[in-house]
């Protein structure tokens, strides 16, 4: 079965949405970053800890993660700070 989506992984970085980790105070230095970026594309990444395996058990009953895919966790803040960068459409 083809998937209706798939990454384009020749998509480069084209901007920060919201603030950096060092602006909200969610790293510990350079290592420990989450992160939220819109590609060239419009797609988006998201750079957080990886909790795949720990919440695999508990998601909702309609919730699968492929074996190429993963859950990962940013600090709320930073998705609060990047909502005035997300377009509504």
């Amino acid at each position: 079965m083809s998937r209706l989506w798939d990454a384009d992984i020749s998509a480069s970085f084209s901007r920060r949405l919201g603030k950096s980790a060092a602006e909200l105070g969610a790293t510990g230095g350079r290592d420990d970053c989450p992160d939220i970026w819109e590609l060239d594309n419009g797609d988006i990444a998201v750079i957080g800890r990886d909790v795949t395996e720990t919440y695999r058990s508990r998601l909702p009953e309609d919730v699968r993660i492929a074996t190429d895919e993963k859950l990962v966790i940013i600090p709320r803040r930073m998705l609060v700070a990047a909502k005035a960068d997300i377009p509504d459409v």
